[in-house]
């Protein structure tokens, strides 16, 4: 095939080259492939594009490979079972195994559940059989995926994190209990204010001689009497404080003292503790008629104070 335009041989005259211009569009796909394939073609310009692979089910392919790579071990080794779904009616709107729409999120894995849990109906008495355990033994304990350390760290982080809502939550009944306590204080304010006020007009009201009523002075004098008696109210309600009460209960309650040791009518008339000996001076160790004075062991008081001096 004779080669025209980039194809062409350099050999060729300037009056060719723009006939070939035209001649090369109408080259046909078989050319150009016949072309290329002879390396008349610059590099770069063209693309091959590869066929794709025809797919086939070669069955007697994929037996053999899997009989190459088959092991022969015994069921126990694989644990593998095939199985459909429990013997269970499906939920309603469906009419057999096969109408369940996988469209629907709940049949779907309805499904897939009810096949899991005839497998496992299925392998248990096998594995029964076969004496091996399905359950686990009471005194098992097995190792924590993450070491004490970790743990404690997460412990700890936890309680952090619970003691930092702790404080926010008390700060905010804080600020709660303050906005209260501003919001009352204010509104005793106003009302005093108010009262300050009202009474004031009345008695600028009473000096012009537009009002000879004075009940103004009765309202507070009423009031004050009120705020005296809740006082008292209150202080009666309240009881002693702490430091009262600790020394009652050290102490006593005590009681009188002023006049404990005047007589009283009861006290003159009874004699019963009366004894003449000792009202006498006829006890023991006390001297009678002709006797001798009893001796005073008792030491002086520079006694008493030399020995205070000497223990000293």
């Amino acid at each position: 095939m004779e080669r025209r335009g980039s194809l062409s041989d350099p050999d060729s005259g300037s009056d060719s080259g723009s006939d070939s211009d035209s001649e090369d569009s109408s080259l046909s796909d078989s050319e150009l492939q016949e072309a290329f394939a002879k390396g008349a073609l610059k590099p770069g310009l063209n693309v091959v594009l590869e066929e794709r692979p025809k797919r086939r089910n070669d069955v007697d392919g994929l037996r053999q490979r899997l009989a190459e790579f088959r092991q022969q071990l015994a069921w126990v080794e694989r644990l593998d079972v095939s199985s459909g779904q429990a013997a269970e009616p499906l939920p309603q709107g469906a009419a057999g195994k096969g109408a369940v729409d996988p469209e629907n999120d709940f049949q779907r894995e309805m499904s897939f559940y009810r096949q899991a849990q005839a497998a496992v109906l299925e392998a248990l008495p096998r594995l029964r059989k076969l004496q091996v355990p399905t359950r686990r033994p009471d005194d098992y304990f097995a190792e924590m995926a993450k070491s004490d350390q970790q743990m404690q760290k997460i412990r700890q982080k936890l309680k952090s994190k619970q003691e930092a809502m702790e404080r926010s939550e008390r700060a905010k009944q804080l600020r709660a209990m303050r906005k209260y306590g501003k919001k009352v204080q204010t509104e005793i304010l106003q009302k005093r204010q108010k009262e300050k006020k009202n009474m004031l007009n009345a008695v600028k009201k009473y000096q012009k001689g537009l009002s000879d009523k004075l009940d103004f002075l009765d309202e507070e004098q009423t009031s004050s009497q009120g705020n005296k008696k809740g006082s008292a109210n209150q202080r009666t309600k309240k009881g002693p404080n702490a430091k009262r009460r600790y020394k009652n209960q050290k102490f006593g309650f005590g009681g009188k003292k002023k006049g404990s040791k005047w007589n009283t009518k009861e006290s003159y008339d009874d004699v019963s503790s009366f004894r003449s000996k000792v009202a006498h001076n006829k006890g023991p160790g006390k001297a009678g008629k002709g006797g001798k004075k009893a001796l005073n062991k008792r030491p002086g008081k520079r006694a008493r104070q030399k020995m205070k001096n000497r223990a000293r």
